[in-house]
Parts: structure tokens; C-alpha cells; sequence
């Protein structure tokens, strides 16, 4: 088993054991393989949701350039509500989880095929 199936798995125990979601297992490969060699990295492939700079690399990078969406307050709201369903206690937040959880959130799949 690869190092990025390992990672796999694990986000799809996140999404499962802390989300209560069962993953849509191409999607969640597709997303993240899309998140590039930041899963390899400890600090990038995580997500901090305390801090207000990494929320906006979130939306700037992630929902407005890769998902297409416009800029404005429901792209926060969609944010704090992933990282509600994430559990904001969870100390470790994946990168490709959060990509995942509002990839679905945002219904915006299609950006992935």
C-alpha cells in the first residue's frame, strides 16, 4: 500500500469516526490527490480553524480558485460549518478532509471529473 493510500484511509477513518460521513471513496482519492504534496507535509496537511490567515488561504485558494465559487459571507459560513461537522476540538483538521467536507457542502463535485 502507497504512502497516499495510507493517508486515504486515515481521512476516510476522519470522515467516518468524527464526521459521521461515509466517504465517497473516488471523490475523497480525487480530492486528495488534488491537495498535491501538501498531505506529505505534517504543517500543510492540516488545517488550523482557529487561525483567521489559514481560513483564508482555505477560501482564496481552495473555494474561489479551485471550486469556482464567488467571493462572499458563504464561503465563511460554508467553512465554520465543516469545521462544526469536523468538530472544532479535533486537534488535527486534515487539509483533504476539509476539501472533501466542503467540496460536498458546496455540491461542487463536478470540479473533480
Amino acid at each position: 500500500m502507497s504512502k497516499r493510500d495510507e493517508l486515504i484511509a486515515k481521512y476516510a477513518a476522519d470522515l467516518k469516526d468524527k464526521c459521521g460521513v461515509t466517504p465517497d471513496m473516488d471523490l475523497l482519492t480525487k480530492v486528495t490527490i488534488g491537495c498535491g504534496p501538501a498531505i506529505y507535509n505534517k504543517d500543510a496537511a492540516t488545517v488550523s480553524g482557529s487561525d483567521e490567515k489559514e481560513l483564508d488561504t482555505v477560501r482564496n485558494n481552495f473555494l474561489i480558485k479551485k471550486l469556482g465559487l464567488n467571493d462572499g459571507p458563504a464561503l465563511m459560513d460554508g467553512i465554520n460549518a465543516c469545521l462544526d461537522t469536523y468538530g472544532r476540538s479535533n486537534r488535527n483538521k486534515y487539509r483533504a478532509v476539509m476539501y472533501y467536507l466542503l467540496t460536498k457542502h458546496f455540491k461542487k463535485e463536478g470540479a473533480y471529473n
